[in-house]
């Protein structure tokens, strides 16, 4: 899912976003409740009109990001108090607020206001998210007041395998239609983000949609759908889009190497979307080298593009029961052909 955190893929239309073969796309409910408001897009015909994005949406309950402002914030057992980041106003943020919001934003898929613990932290202070996480699921649950919005429950539990195990037979306990798994990618080791992965994934209900949030690289991706990961959402393909980073089946690509200045070939060549058909790589370098908005716009078409026609790979994989040789093959080309060039 591409990340709209303000209703808005940066850069893309939606024509843009449906070009690049995304089908679902991700916006935060703590930034559009702060601006414009959820009010303000409920009586604008919720997200789908006020974005003109008539396709399936999610939104995040806001969780990650009050977290993550961890300076600036108070959590008690009934929510959590702090300033906004905008101008300083004091904020509270309850599972029932959380959800209110996001009924009125009126996304397909919403989430249930947790508590994600920083990175890293005691096996007490983990202890602690984990049950407010499981208390505030129940809350949002009761306090859900839309049949057509599936909410789905996060599972936390850090990087301690018992918190998994606890918060995962916890919420599935209160049979959700989809199960996400939070609090990875955020400050731990690769090594054990994929661990976390790993072992959580196996205790959610196979029927039901499993996700990931916030990660990751295309190899992580690949990875973790053999765990049975169904759903992600990152903004590593929009964000090094606009950093002049490309992504390519040998490894990401700066687009600002002297050594692209001349080059008429395309980003990649067995790429289909419409930035790799049209423009050279020495012309992308141009726009970014000038600052010229363009750069970053064909950049982000491309990644985005390059995501979604991997995920099209390994499901075609999957349907032939060959998932395993397309990980192997993908694997082997990256270490062959690694164009890191920064």
């Amino acid at each position: 899912m591409p990340v709209g955190t303000q209703g808005s893929v940066k850069g893309m239309t939606p024509r843009d976003l449906l070009a690049s073969g995304a089908a679902m796309i991700l916006c935060n409910t703590y930034h559009l409740a702060l601006r414009p408001g959820t009010q303000v897009v409920r009586d604008a015909g919720g997200l789908h009109g006020f974005t003109s994005w008539p396709h399936p949406i999610l939104t995040d309950s806001g969780g990650y990001q009050v977290f993550s402002l961890g300076q600036l914030n108070r959590v008690d057992d009934d929510g959590v108090t702090f300033r906004s980041h905008i101008d300083g106003a004091p904020v509270r943020i309850t599972p029932e607020q959380s959800i209110s919001w996001q009924n009125d934003l009126g996304a397909d898929v919403i989430m249930c206001f947790d508590e994600c613990p920083p990175h890293p932290a005691t096996h007490e202070q983990v202890t602690v998210a984990v049950e407010r996480t499981t208390q505030w699921a129940r809350r949002c649950r009761a306090a859900h007041a839309r049949g057509d919005q599936a909410l789905f429950g996060i599972v936390q539990g850090g990087v301690y395998d018992d918190l998994r195990e606890r918060s995962a037979e916890e919420l599935v306990a209160e049979d959700f239609p989809g199960y996400a798994i939070g609090g990875v990618s955020v400050g731990e080791t690769p090594e054990e983000m994929r661990r976390v992965v790993s072992l959580s994934a196996p205790l959610l209900p196979v029927d039901r949609p499993r996700y990931v949030m916030g990660v990751g690289t295309p190899e992580d991706l690949i990875d973790m759908v053999g765990d049975g990961i169904d759903l992600f959402d990152c903004v590593m393909p929009t964000r090094n889009a606009r950093n002049a980073s490309l992504f390519t089946r040998q490894g990401s690509m700066n687009m600002r190497n002297r050594r692209h200045a001349e080059d008429p070939s395309p980003v990649e060549s067995s790429c289909e979307c419409c930035t790799c058909v049209t423009f050279s790589r020495g012309y992308l370098r141009h726009l970014y080298m000038r600052g010229e908005m363009l750069g970053p716009i064909l950049g982000t078409l491309h990644n985005l593009s390059f995501y979604q026609s991997i995920l099209s790979e390994v499901r075609q994989a999957i349907r032939n029961s060959a998932y395993s040789e397309y990980r192997r093959k993908w694997r082997e080309a990256k270490e062959q052909g690694d164009e890191h060039d920064a």
